[in-house]
């Protein structure tokens, strides 16, 4: 396995560049040729932080899946929309134009957001094809389309059922602006283009409301958008893959009954992603 970092830097951010960092499984001789997908993880934290737990446990699972990973460690506060938005386009950007040299289908990228991530991850989701997401890059919307996504406990709105402190530092200064807000309620921006998706949540997650991923769930569906959702019954916020190598000392982050949700991401990328990638 070869792993790599790249610096992301683009306009507006405040402080260091973000990082991308690849996890390639190195193709075997049988098959030299091989492309597998990518899948690029964002992990939560409220854009104050990104948390440990859904970071390299995640994209070792992936990298068990077939496919190669990539751990985008985006901008946080003090840094605002669209900062980490723009980092994310960058990111796939240079997976799509590295593509041959490391071996991954360039219609195969996928991006996968936990909470706050989530909400990064979406964003891309519905303004790729939009020139505040590609203009500042100087690419086109083609470069930067994500061809699906994997949303876990995402935070969605800025509206009534918002996780207000992840919108706070989202926004900063301009958390008050109903255009804004309106902006980052994706929800809201969901289109036809939006790309492929796969979202769980928990019915009793206590900080970032339910209806979150309901409400983006059906605003696809009204869209036409092709979307798998997954409601477990019990289960907090925060919960990764809800095993003793993600829940540390947190006792309610250990329930392995949620975590079969890695298990359907996999039938769900077979379906999609994966399957093809055997035929070729």
């Amino acid at each position: 396995m070869r792993m790599e970092s790249f610096p992301i830097v683009v306009p507006g951010q405040q402080t260091g560049p973000a990082e991308l960092t690849l996890y390639q499984i190195d193709n075997i001789s049988v098959a030299p040729e091989k492309k597998r997908p990518l899948v690029i993880v964002c992990g939560g934290g409220g854009y104050s932080r990104i948390s440990d737990r859904e970071k390299e446990p995640i994209l070792l699972k992936f990298l068990a899946m077939g496919c190669s990973a990539c751990l985008l460690e985006y901008s946080v506060a003090p840094n605002r929309f669209p900062t980490a938005l723009l980092e994310l386009a960058s990111a796939v950007a240079l997976a799509r134009s590295h593509s041959g040299e490391w071996h991954i289908d360039p219609e195969k990228i996928i991006t996968c957001g936990f909470s706050a991530g989530g909400h990064l991850a979406a964003s891309l989701g519905v303004f790729w094809n939009r020139e505040l997401a590609y203009g500042p890059l100087g690419c086109g919307p083609e470069d930067i389309r994500p061809n699906g996504q994997i949303l876990a406990y995402p935070v969605i709105t800025a509206g009534e059922k918002a996780h207000r402190r992840s919108i706070q530092e989202l926004l900063g200064e301009k958390a008050d602006d109903l255009e804004y807000l309106d902006l980052v309620s994706l929800e809201k921006q969901v289109t036809k283009d939006t790309p492929k998706t796969f979202l769980w949540h928990t019915l009793t997650d206590e900080s970032v409301p339910v209806e979150n991923s309901l409400m983006l769930a059906q605003a696809m569906v009204r869209e036409g958008v092709n979307v798998e959702l997954h409601i477990y019954p019990v289960g907090g916020h925060g919960l990764s893959l809800a095993v003793p190598e993600t829940a540390g000392i947190q006792e309610r982050l250990l329930l392995p009954y949620c975590g079969s949700w890695i298990s359907m991401v996999q039938s769900w990328m077979d379906l999609h992603f994966q399957s093809l990638s055997m035929k070729q």
